[in-house]
């Protein structure tokens, strides 16, 4: 009698052990097929998840891991010279240019309108210019996403503030920018992109509009975001995903909206014209 209940005391022990070790299976199963579906969400936004934010689909960009080259080793010269304009970004933090570096960081919402709105010579709002305002929303990700996607999974490059373990001109945003590679810059792209863009709509004011959208990519610099190179890596893609973007449908005819609305708006006389005009003859 006690043998038998000592065998089915053992027996229960084994069972609960290997509910638990199932249990524990479970719950492991579920947990890698929440994080894989994650990852998948992520790497599949493009226009046919999210078509109030992109024009195209992953696979229509070029590929940024196949276009750049790696990006700087440390102790290359390359390297030498990202390091050199970091400290001439960190240089600039306390000035007005400092100032306009962190907030060039707001690229969410309302914050690429308004960088180009001084620049394009009149406010680009969903009131005043709800064409070009669309059109400009529209295209960020394609620009800011998917053209640096690839490049910056590959590499996973170690941002500068976290390189040097020193402050950028907004300590809240490290934490979150610290888990996303630094190259190419993602936002530098958003800022080339837009600006060759509204360029071509307002070519009078290509000058300071395309200065800025070159000021954009600088800022990354100087709040210590991003690299020189991861700078100049993200303006090569941006130019080619504006190349891509033209050969859409959809981006072609919202360009053509917003084209017909500027012509509108400067034969009412409502945007300020260029003082950077050459003269023609």
């Amino acid at each position: 009698m006690k043998g038998s209940i000592s065998n089915e005391k053992q027996k229960t022990q084994t069972d609960k052990i290997g509910n638990r070790f199932r249990l524990r299976r479970i719950i492991v199963f579920l947990f890698l097929n929440c994080v894989v579906g994650t990852y998948a969400q992520t790497e599949s936004k493009d226009v046919r998840t999210h078509p109030e934010s992109y024009f195209l689909k992953a696979e229509d960009v070029v590929n940024s891991l196949e276009l750049l080259p790696a990006p700087p080793e440390q102790g290359s010269a390359l390297f030498k010279y990202d390091e050199e304009r970091y400290l001439w970004g960190k240089s600039l933090r306390e000035t007005l240019r400092g100032e306009q570096a962190a907030a060039d960081a707001n690229v969410e919402g309302e914050g690429v309108p308004q960088a180009f709105s001084e620049s394009f010579g009149i406010r680009i709002s969903k009131d005043q210019t709800p064409e070009i305002y669309r059109l400009v929303l529209k295209m960020r990700e394609d620009a800011g996403d998917l053209s640096t996607r690839l490049a910056k999974k590959h590499y996973m490059r170690v941002r500068p503030f976290a390189y040097y373990n020193e402050p950028t001109c907004n300590p809240a945003q490290q934490q979150e920018l610290a888990s996303n590679g630094s190259y190419p810059s993602g936002h530098t792209a958003i800022g080339w992109a837009t600006a060759l863009v509204l360029a071509e709509i307002n070519v009078d004011r290509q000058n300071e509009i395309l200065k800025r959208g070159y000021e954009m990519g600088e800022s990354r610099v100087i709040c210590g975001y991003h690299f020189q190179s991861d700078v100049d890596a993200a303006r090569l893609v941006a130019s080619a995903v504006v190349a891509r973007l033209h050969a859409d449908k959809g981006f072609v005819r919202q360009l053509a909206k917003a084209k017909k609305e500027f012509k509108h708006l400067m034969k009412e006389g409502k945007v300020v014209l260029s003082e950077l005009r050459g003269d023609s003859d």
